[in-house]
């Protein structure tokens, strides 16, 4: 079987039209915990400090208990932590993501691979070589 990673499944908890937790989410959780601080995470996804705090209070928002706790000012106290519901949410998120990657394998998924190209044609008029490899004008 070609290896999963051919298959990307992603997973978005709504909380009415907003997204509550979906993968970039959820990869924003880990990087607060590994930072401290939402500007530290902020940085390692090469994201805006604003967009990362935007995104920190929708899911504040969105979830009964704030996942992301902050204190303001300079002292070794400041920055960001994950809260326990926090911990708790994100640990289950990667739980859900793990299961369901799981029981996609199979030979639904074999069968699907099995038709895909391995790389995608440059137009449309490249499909008359299987290969993809003749030079579109």
């Amino acid at each position: 079987m070609t290896p999963a990673s051919e298959l990307k499944i992603k997973i978005q908890l709504m909380c009415g039209d907003a997204v509550a937790l979906g993968p970039g989410k959820a990869d924003l959780l880990d990087a607060i915990g590994a930072a401290g601080s939402i500007s530290g995470a902020a940085r390692a996804m090469e994201m805006s400090y604003r967009r990362a705090w935007q995104l920190v209070d929708l899911m504040n928002r969105c979830w009964r208990e704030p996942l992301v706790e902050t204190s303001p000012g300079r002292a070794q106290s400041s920055g960001a932590r994950l809260t326990e519901a926090g911990i708790a949410v994100l640990a289950s998120y990667r739980a859900l993501q793990a299961s369901l990657s799981a029981q996609a394998q199979g030979p639904q998924l074999e069968q699907l691979i099995a038709q895909l190209r391995p790389r995608p044609l440059r137009s449309q008029a490249d499909r008359a070589d299987p290969q993809g490899t003749i030079a579109s004008p």
